[in-house]
C-alpha cells in the first residue's frame, strides 16, 4: 500500500499534491469479478486489457506474475486516468484493487500463520514451510550465483563481459527472462549456470555521434535577436539572462543593521503557521517589508520567545563546539524568559554593546534642544533600544529594591518626574546632566552584582562588530540569516513532518583520538595536539575556558581533551554529534510547537531543567513527550561493519563506539556479525548477521554506578553468507538499509558534520518531496557542502574553492536548467521509498561501481526519479589537505569515471535524453574527463607532428622554397601552437560563485592570490593525474580504492614516497615532452627565432616544469638541505633493494616496478596493442636522431612490458628489468638535481613556506613552530 499510496499521490501536474498516505477502505466482496472473468474493461482504459488477460492465463500456474501484472494494470489505469473521471472507471479501480488486497492478504496469511479454509493447515508458501526456507531455498542459490561471479570478477579485471556484475543480475530479475526460473525456482535454471557469451551493449560515446553530425551540417546564419546583440559572440545574451537576476547576498555587517527583519523570517520559515490555509509569503521582498518593530506588542511576545529559544540554542552550540567564548555568548544570547515589565524588545547585547555609554556621553556634552538629541538617538533603532532597556531595568531594579512605603512614594516621584521631562522634551533644560556620568558609575557599581546582561550593556564600550571573531562563526552565522530570506517550502508541526533517517558507513577510520595518539610525535617532533592548538588558538583558549583548564589532568578533562581533538579531525564522533543535532532541533521544534503560552513564556530551558527525580515521576511531561516525537521522526544509524569483530579482540575502536551509543542514546549501531552455529548435534558451520544494536540502559543493584552500559541486539537478520562481495563502502550501506525507517534517507560519509542552525530547516526540506518540480516530485533532494578543511595550507583552499563553486553555482546549473544533476556525494536526502523500491541508494559491483554514488543519480533518473537541488541548507565536509592525498582522491575519482564511460548507465541516458540533455549529461559527467584526455593527447599530436617535420627536413623545406614562402595560410597552419587548457582557467567558475557570495572586488582579489600562490601550477598538475588514470583505466581497467588517510597532512613526503606515486602518471610523460620540446629547438629550421619558439611552445613548458616538480614544489620542507639528504639516502636504498614474496612496494624498487605493471596482466588483448601501438612513438625520434647523430635513446622498454609472458619464455626478462631499473636510476637524478641546487638558497624554502600556509598566516598561525617542531621550543626551555 505504501508504493500504492506514492503512486496516487503522483498522479500528474494537474492534480495538486495531496498528503503522502491513503486510507484503506472496505469494498464488497463479491464486487468486479465479472469484469476480471470477461477481461471486459472502461473505455478509457482499454491498453490495459492485455495486461489483464496475461494475469488471468498465468494466475494457476504462476500467482506471483498474475499479481505483478494486476499490479502494473493498477498503476497504469492510475495514469491513464487519474481523477477517476471516466464512466465506470472508479467501479473498476476499486475491485482491481479489492483483487491485488486479496492477493496481498494469502500472503500475509503465509507470514501471519494463518490457517487455511480448505486444507485446515497453516498457509505454507510454494518453496515449503521448514525453518529457514525462504532463506535456504531462495535467498542463498542467489547469493551462491553472485558470489561466484564476485570471484570471477577478482580475476576478470580487465574484461567486465566475462562476467556477471550486480547489474547484470538486476537485469536479468526486470527481463522476462526471469520468470523461466520457475517458483519455486528450478535448480538446473540457466541462471544458476555459468554465462557462455552474455552480451554487451555498452559503448563509449556512440549516441553522441550521428545528432552532433547533423547539427553541424545546418549551421544557423539567421537570429532575431541580432538588433539586441549585434556583435554578439559566445552566447553573451545567455551569460547576462542567466546572472543578472541573482540574489542579493547579505553580509554578517549588513545582518546587524537588518537584524530586526531576523526573527521574522525566523518565524515565517522555521514555525508552522498556526491555521492550516495560512500560507505566509517569504523571501527577501517580503521580509525587508515586514519589520518587527511594527509589530503589536501581543505578537511580539510570540515571536519573540520563539525566536529566543532558536537563537539561544544556535549561539549555545557555538559555545560548546568551543567557537566563541563566555563572553561572546553573554553578548550573543537573547532572554530565554521575557520580561513582561520591561515592555521592550531585548535584542542581544552584541547590536547595543556601547551605544550606553556614548548616549551618557552624548547627554553630557549636549547644549543644544532635547529635540536634536532625541533626534539622533531615534536615527538608530537599536540606540533607543538600548537606552529604553536601561531606564526600565533600573526603574524595575531600584523599585524592587527599595522598602517602606515614604521610600517607594520619593522614588515614584523622581522616576515621574524624569519621565515628564522626556514627554515634553526638557531634559536638557531641567536636568542637570552633568552629574550623569557619577550616577552612570554608581549605577554600574549595583549592577555588577546584581544583572549580567545589564552590566554587558552598561559597561561594554568598544565596538562588538567583530563578535563573533571566530571566522567560522561568522561564516555560519551569515549563511543561516541568508538562508531565512531563500524560498523554502514552509515548516509543517513536528508531529506531521516526514520522518527521516540519517545512514553513515564506517570502516576503521578514527573513531576519537586517544591521549596516546595525541601526544605521539612524528621525526620532526610535531605531535596532533601541539598542531591542532596552533591551527585553531582561539578555539583552544576557549576550550581551556569551558572546561576551567588545569595542566594536571584528570581523567574528566583527558575525556574533554580527546573530544575536543576530535571534534576538529575527520573523525566518526564529530559526524555523529552533527548529526544527532536533527534530534535535538526536533525536540525543540516539538516544544515550540506543543507549549501553552505560560510554558513558552518561561522558555525551553526551563523545561530542560527537570530533575531526574521530577523525569520518573512526570512521565508525560511536556519535554518527554517532545524527545519521544523526535524519537519517532529520526534515525540514526551507523554501519559500523568490524565492530564485532573489533567487540571480540577488544580494540579501542569498539570502545569509543561504544561510548558514543552512551552520549547518544538514540544512535542504532549496524553491523556483520560472523558467529559459529551449531547444526544438529555435532557439525558447526559459520553463520552470518546483519545485526542493529543499541546502547542498553540496564539497573543493575550490585552495581557501583547508577547505570550499566551495554549495547543490546534490536535485530538480527541472516545472511546466506559474506555480505561484502563488491566494494566495501556500498556493501556496507546496502546491509545497513534495512535498518533505517521513515520516508527519507540522508546518506552522510563519515568525514562529514552538521550543525545546529541547519538541523532547524530540516523540516523544510523534507517538505521539498511533496512539491512538484517541472513535472514530477523530487526523488533525490541535493543539498549543498562547506568545506571545512579550506584554512589548513593554500592546497587546501585550492580545493574548497573548487568544490564550493561545484556544490553551488556547478550543481545549480545542472539540476536547473539542464535537468542533469545526478547524486555526487553524502549530504543528499533520497526519497527511501522511491528508491528501496528501485535498487537502493548503492550499487556496489566491483570496480564498476567504484564511484557508487553517481550511479544511484543515473539509477534514479532512468526510473523516472527527479534530482533537484536546494541551496538554504548546508552539511560540513572534509576533504583531502595535502597533495599526495589528493592526488590519490582525484586517481580514484578518474577510475571511476572510466568505468562510468563503460558502463550501461551512461549508455541508456545518452540513449533516453533529448540531444540538449544529452550534451549537457555528457560534458558534466564522462566528457570532462574525456576532454581534458583530448587535451594532453593534442599536445602529444602537436609536438610529434613538429618533430616529424623538423626531422625529416619538411619544415625547412617548405619554409624556404619560393613557392611557399609567401603561402599566408600555409604559414599560419605550420606556425598554430596548441591549444592546452591551462590551470588557472579552470579557477574561473570559482570567481563567479565568489563574485556572486562576497562581491566581484572580493573575487578578483582572491582570483589574483590564488594564482600568486600558484593554483595554476595545481589544476595543471591534477589534469595529468586525471589523463593518466582516466585513460589506464579505459585501456586496461582495474580501477581500485585508494585510501587518502584523512589525516592532518601539513609534514614533509620523502624523495621516494613522491618518486612511487607520481613516476608514471606525471614524471615519465614530463621527460618525454621536455625531451620533444629541446629537439624541436636544437632541429627545427633554423629562421625560427628563439622569441616565436618560446611563443609557440610556452604552454606546454609550462606543462612540462608543472608535471616534474610540482610535487616537490607542494611538498613542506621540500627544499631544506637536512630533509634532501635523508631523502636521497631513502631513495637510494629503495632502488637498490630487491624485491621478492612478502617484500613491499614500499621497501623495494623490484617489488614497487612488479606492482605498476599488475594492469597489463589483466588487460585484454586490444588493450595491449594499444599499448605496444602506443609504444611505438618513440622509434620516430629515435630514427631521427640515429640518422642525424648516430646515437639511440631506448625506449623499448614499454613494449617489452607489454610481451612480458613472451620475454618470461625465452628468459630475457631480468635483461628488461636492470635496464628498466637504469633508466629510473637517470630519471631519478635528473628530478633530484635541480632541488638539490635550489636547497642551497635559504630563502627559497622561507619562500615555499609562505606560498604553501599563506591562509594560514594570514589567521597568525604558526606555521614555521609547526614545521620545526616542539624540540625547538623544548631546547630553547632546557637552555633557559
Amino acid at each position: 500500500m505504501t508504493s500504492l499510496s506514492r503512486t496516487l499521490s503522483r498522479a500528474g501536474p494537474m492534480q495538486p499534491p495531496g498528503p503522502r498516505r491513503i486510507l484503506r477502505t472496505q469494498t464488497a466482496v463479491n464486487l468486479g469479478e465479472p469484469i476480471f472473468d470477461s477481461e471486459v474493461v472502461p473505455s478509457s482504459l482499454v491498453e490495459i486489457a492485455p495486461i489483464l488477460r496475461v494475469a488471468n492465463e498465468v494466475e494457476a500456474a504462476n500467482p506471483r506474475v498474475a499479481y505483478l501484472c494486476r499490479f502494473y494494470a493498477f498503476e497504469k489505469a492510475h495514469r491513464l486516468d487519474p481523477t477517476s473521471s471516466g464512466r465506470g472507471v472508479r467501479q473498476f479501480k476499486t475491485a482491481l484493487l479489492q483483487r491485488l488486497e486479496r492477493m496481498a492478504f494469502e500472503m500475509y496469511g503465509m507470514l501471519a500463520g494463518n490457517v487455511s479454509a480448505l486444507t485446515g493447515e497453516y498457509v505454507k508458501p510454494a518453496y515449503g514451510g521448514e525453518k529457514e526456507a525462504f532463506l535456504k531455498k531462495v535467498i542463498t542459490p542467489i547469493y551462491t550465483t553472485i558470489a561466484k561471479e564476485a570471484d570471477r570478477g577478482k580475476i576478470e579485471k580487465g574484461n567486465h563481459s566475462q562476467w556477471r556484475n550486480y547489474d547484470d543480475l538486476n537485469e536479468y530479475f526486470w527481463s522476462a527472462d526471469c520468470f523461466r526460473l520457475g517458483w519455486p525456482m528450478r535448480a538446473d535454471a540457466d541462471f544458476f549456470c555459468q554465462p557462455t557469451n552474455p552480451p554487451d551493449e555498452r559503448n563509449e560515446i556512440k549516441p553522441l555521434v550521428v545528432p552532433t553530425k547533423d547539427i553541424m551540417k545546418f549551421p544557423i546564419n539567421h537570429f532575431r535577436w541580432h538588433e539586441f546583440f549585434p556583435r554578439a559572440k559566445g552566447n553573451i545574451g545567455v551569460v547576462i539572462a542567466l546572472w543578472v537576476p541573482i540574489i542579493l547576498i547579505r553580509t554578517l555587517g549588513m545582518l546587524r543593521s537588518r537584524f530586526d527583519s531576523i526573527p521574522l523570517a525566523v518565524h515565517d520559515c522555521l514555525v508552522p503557521a498556526e491555521t492550516s490555509d495560512g500560507r505566509r509569503k517569504k523571501g527577501l521582498k517580503s521580509n525587508l517589508q515586514k519589520r518587527f518593530k511594527e509589530m503589536k506588542h501581543e505578537d511580539k511576545e510570540k515571536v519573540a520567545a520563539r525566536f529566543a529559544q532558536m537563537w539561544n540554542e544556535i549561539v549555545s552550540s557555538f559555545r560548546e563546539e568551543d567557537l566563541i567564548d563566555n563572553r561572546e555568548k553573554e553578548l550573543l544570547l537573547v532572554p530565554y524568559v521575557a520580561d513582561k515589565g520591561l515592555r521592550v524588545m531585548q535584542w542581544p547585547p552584541f547590536l547595543l554593546a556601547s551605544m550606553v555609554p556614548i548616549a551618557v556621553d552624548m547627554a553630557k556634552d549636549s547644549s543644544g534642544k532635547d529635540r536634536d538629541l532625541k533626534k539622533r538617538i531615534e536615527n538608530d533603532y537599536y540606540f533607543s533600544c538600548a537606552i529604553e532597556e536601561c531606564y526600565a531595568s533600573c526603574k524595575n531594579i531600584i523599585n524592587d529594591l527599595v522598602q517602606g512605603e515614604p521610600e517607594k512614594r520619593v522614588i515614584n516621584i523622581i522616576f515621574d518626574e524624569v519621565e515628564k521631562c522626556i514627554a515634553e522634551d526638557k531634559v536638557i533644560t531641567d536636568l542637570n546632566m552633568k552629574s550623569l556620568p557619577d550616577l552612570y558609575d554608581k549605577f554600574v557599581e549595583l549592577v555588577e552584582y546584581l544583572v549580567k546582561r545589564l552590566e554587558l550593556l552598561l559597561t561594554v564600550k568598544e565596538s562588538a562588530m567583530d563578535v563573533p571573531s571566530n571566522l567560522e562563526a561568522r561564516r555560519r552565522l551569515t549563511f543561516f540569516t541568508n538562508s531565512l530570506f531563500m524560498n523554502m517550502p514552509d515548516a509543517p508541526k513536528v508531529r506531521n513532518t516526514l520522518s527521516f533517517s540519517a545512514l553513515t558507513p564506517y570502516y576503521n577510520e578514527h573513531v576519537l583520538f586517544s591521549i596516546k595518539e595525541l601526544e605521539e610525535e612524528n621525526e620532526d617532533g610535531v605531535s596532533t595536539l601541539f598542531y591542532l592548538q596552533k591551527i585553531y588558538p582561539d578555539e583552544w583558549k576557549n576550550f581551556q575556558e569551558r572546561v576551567g583548564w588545569e595542566e594536571d589532568l584528570n581523567e574528566e578533562l583527558m575525556e574533554e581533551l580527546r573530544l575536543w581533538a576530535s571534534y576538529r579531525g575527520q573523525t566518526l564522533t564529530r559526524t555523529v554529534r552533527g548529526m544527532m543535532y536533527y534530534r535535538k532541533a526536533l525536540i525543540l521544534e516539538a516544544f515550540l510547537d506543543m507549549a501553552k503560552h505560560e510554558d513558552l513564556m518561561e522558555g525551553y530551558k526551563a523545561a530542560e531543567s527537570i530533575s531526574d527525580e521530577e523525569w520518573k515521576i512526570q512521565q508525560r511531561s511536556l519535554l518527554a513527550q517532545c524527545e519521544a516525537l523526535a524519537d519517532m521522526k529520526f534515525t540514526y544509524v551507523v554501519s559500523c561493519q568490524q565492530y564485532g569483530n573489533d567487540k571480540r579482540s577488544a580494540l579501542p575502536n569498539a570502545q569509543d563506539i561504544l561510548q558514543l551509543m552512551r552520549t547518544y542514546p538514540s544512535l542504532r549501531v549496524a553491523y556483520i556479525d560472523k558467529v559459529e552455529d551449531r547444526v544438529g548435534e555435532k557439525k558447526i558451520e559459520t553463520a552470518y548477521y546483519s545485526t542493529l544494536v543499541k546502547v542498553a540502559l540496564t539497573k543493575d543493584s550490585e552495581s557501583a554506578d547508577p547505570v550499566q552500559n551495554l549495547d543490546q541486539v534490536i535485530y538480527r537478520i541472516k545472511l546466506p553468507g559474506p555480505a561484502l562481495l563488491g566494494e566495501g563502502k556500498p556493501e556496507n550501506q546496502n546491509h545497513a538499509i534495512i535498518f533505517t525507517r521513515g520516508e527519507g534517507l540522508q546518506t552522510i560519509d563519515m568525514n562529514q558534520d552538521n550543525y545546529m542552525e541547519e538541523a532547524l530547516k530540516m523540516r523544510n526540506l523534507l517538505q521539498e518531496f511533496l512539491t512538484v518540480h517541472g513535472v514530477r516530485h523530487p526523488s533525490i533532494l541535493g543539498v549543498r557542502e562547506h568545506i571545512f578543511t579550506g584554512s589548513v595550507s593554500s592546497l587546501a583552499w585550492f580545493m574548497s574553492n573548487q568544490e564550493h563553486s561545484f556544490v553551488t553555482i556547478g550543481q545549480r546549473l545542472l539540476a536547473d536548467p539542464l535537468k542533469v544533476r545526478f547524486h555526487y556525494g553524502h549530504p543528499d536526502v533520497f526519497d527511501r521509498i522511491f528508491h528501496l523500491s528501485r535498487g537502493g541508494v548503492s550499487k556496489a559491483s566491483r570496480s564498476i561501481n567504484l564511484s557508487e554514488d553517481i550511479f544511484a543519480g543515473y539509477n534514479s533518473t532512468l526510473r523516472g526519479g527527479n534530482v533537484t537541488h536546494h541551496e538554504y541548507m548546508q552539511v560540513g565536509k572534509g576533504r583531502d589537505v595535502g597533495l599526495n592525498q589528493i592526488s590519490k582522491f582525484e586517481a580514484k575519482v578518474a577510475n571511476g569515471n572510466g568505468e562510468q564511460t563503460l558502463s550501461r548507465d551512461i549508455y541508456r541516458l545518452g540513449h533516453r535524453f533529448d540531444f540538449f540533455r544529452m550534451l549537457s549529461c555528457y560534458f558534466t559527467t564522462v566528457g570532462f574527463y574525456f576532454s581534458t584526455l583530448l587535451t594532453v593527447v593534442t599536445v602529444y599530436v602537436f609536438l610529434y607532428g613538429r618533430l616529424y617535420l623538423a626531422l625529416s627536413g619538411l619544415e625547412e623545406g617548405l619554409s624556404t622554397q619560393r613557392k611557399f614562402s609567401h603561402n599566408h595560410a600555409l604559414q599560419v597552419a605550420l606556425a598554430s601552437q596548441s591549444l592546452v587548457q591551462l590551470g588557472f582557467l579552470m579557477a574561473l567558475p570559482m570567481m563567479m560563485e565568489i563574485g556572486l557570495e562576497k562581491g566581484f572586488g572580493q573575487a578578483l582579489s582572491e582570483f589574483i592570490m590564488m594564482n600568486l600562490q600558484l593554483a595554476a601550477v595545481f589544476f595543471t598538475f591534477s589534469l595529468g593525474t586525471k589523463t593518466h588514470y582516466y585513460g589506464r583505466m579505459l585501456l586496461h581497467g582495474g580501477a581500485q580504492y585508494r585510501s587518502t588517510g584523512r589525516g592532518f597532512v601539513v609534514f614533509h613526503a620523502k624523495f621516494a614516497e613522491n618518486y612511487r606515486l607520481y613516476s608514471r602518471s606525471h614524471f615519465v610523460k614530463g621527460i618525454e615532452l621536455m625531451i620533444l620540446l629541446i629537439i624541436y629547438e636544437l632541429f627545427g629550421h633554423s629562421s625560427h627565432s628563439t622569441i616565436a619558439y618560446i611563443f609557440v611552445t610556452f604552454t606546454m613548458w609550462f606543462l612540462v616544469l608543472t608535471w616534474l616538480f610540482g610535487p616537490f614544489l607542494f611538498n613542506p620542507s621540500g627544499f631544506e638541505w637536512a630533509k634532501i639528504l635523508d631523502d636521497w639516502s631513502d631513495w637510494n636504498k629503495w632502488i637498490s633493494n630487491s624485491g621478492g614474496i612478502g617484500v613491499s612496494p614500499e621497501k623495494s624498487w623490484e617489488s614497487w616496478w612488479e606492482m605498476e605493471q599488475e594492469h597489463l596482466k589483466h588487460s585484454g588483448i586490444i588493450g595491449l596493442i594499444f599499448e605496444i601501438i602506443l609504444s611505438l612513438r618513440f622509434f620516430l625520434y629515435q630514427y631521427g636522431l640515429v640518422y642525424h647523430l648516430n646515437v639511440t635513446d631506448d625506449k623499448s622498454i614499454l613494449i617489452a612490458q607489454a610481451c612480458r609472458s613472451i620475454l618470461k619464455v625465452a628468459g630475457l626478462w631480468g635483461s628488461v628489468r636492470a635496464l628498466a631499473r637504469a633508466y629510473e636510476v637517470i630519471m631519478g637524478v635528473m628530478l633530484f638535481t635541480p632541488i638539490t641546487v635550489l636547497s642551497w638558497f635559504p630563502f627559497v624554502s622561507e619562500f615555499q613556506t609562505r606560498m604553501l600556509f599563506n591562509q594560514a598566516f594570514s589567521r597568525g598561525l604558526q606555521i614555521s613552530r609547526i614545521l620545526g617542531g616542539q624540540k625547538k621550543e623544548r631546547a630553547a626551555s632546557t637552555k633557559d
